[in-house]
């Protein structure tokens, strides 16, 4: 298993969660693994998880997570998670009070980051990331974590 390690880039990140997703075929399973991965080596983050697409009711459905408990469902196009999977867009929020119709779930969080989720061209749901602080994420963390779901959804 993994210790607590200084991850230096989303390089060796990447290579750790394709060790650990590469022989698991459970999409529940690898989609834990990898909030866990991230909440574990990622820091200053205050939640880490995935919201999973119903088409049948068109909204994001709370999936696996590392953090406070959160908001279980996300009307497609609503918030920052909405927002972004409906646009198929990546987007960093430094101030998610700026951001219009945003989802207060923990008033901790003060920034974030949302990386949808699209395997074969099928809605899988998003990558959501709070941190306590404004300004958290980077172009770094975006190309980073938009990698880490590239290597994901080809296990989920």
């Amino acid at each position: 298993m993994y210790t607590a390690v200084e991850i230096k880039d989303y390089t060796q990140l990447n290579q750790m969660l394709k060790g650990l997703i590469e022989d698991e075929t459970d999409r529940i399973a690898n989609l834990s693994n990898a909030a866990s991965l991230l909440n574990q080596f990622l820091d200053n983050v205050n939640w880490v998880g995935f919201y999973l697409y119903r088409k049948e009711t068109d909204e994001l459905i709370l999936g696996p997570f590392q953090g406070l408990p959160a908001c279980v469902r996300i009307q497609n196009g609503r918030g920052v998670c909405g927002t972004a999977f409906k646009g198929n867009d990546i987007f960093i929020v430094d101030d998610v009070n700026e951001f219009p119709g945003h989802i207060a779930c923990d008033a901790n969080s003060k920034s974030e980051i949302v990386i949808p989720v699209y395997k074969d061209g099928e809605p899988i749901g998003v990558l959501d990331i709070d941190a306590p602080v404004y300004e958290r994420f980077t172009e770094e963390d975006r190309a980073g974590l938009a990698e880490f779901v590239a290597v994901l959804k080809n296990h989920i």
